[in-house]
């Protein structure tokens, strides 16, 4: 039997991120905001993130608006809407890929 995710406390969130841009933790949801040179980047952006969630079959919200501004939320719903280390990793993976892209 699979066990659910365990929910991190806002401190415990905070210090796994640490040095991490980006992110911040928001009515209890895991957010991250990017900004892009064009549409094209930030879209190419979130098919990134889009596969690479995919593939960890956890899926956050995402939004792109303004035309190169990119809104991502992470919350795990299998433990009742609550950030676990899924979030943690999705979001560091996310970084990664922001960080390669000429923000």
């Amino acid at each position: 039997m699979q066990r659910e995710p365990e929910a991190l406390d806002r401190k415990e969130i905070e210090r796994r991120l640490e040095g991490v841009k980006g992110w911040h933790v928001k009515d209890d949801v895991l957010c991250g905001g990017f900004r892009f040179v064009d549409f094209s980047q930030a879209f190419a952006f979130l098919t990134r993130v889009a596969l690479a969630a995919e593939r960890v079959q956890h899926h956050p919200d995402m939004e792109l608006y303004g035309y190169r501004k990119v809104a991502i939320r992470l919350v795990t719903h299998d433990a009742g809407d609550a950030i676990t280390q899924k979030d943690i990793d999705l979001a560091l993976e996310i970084s990664e890929f922001a960080s390669n892209a000429a923000c």
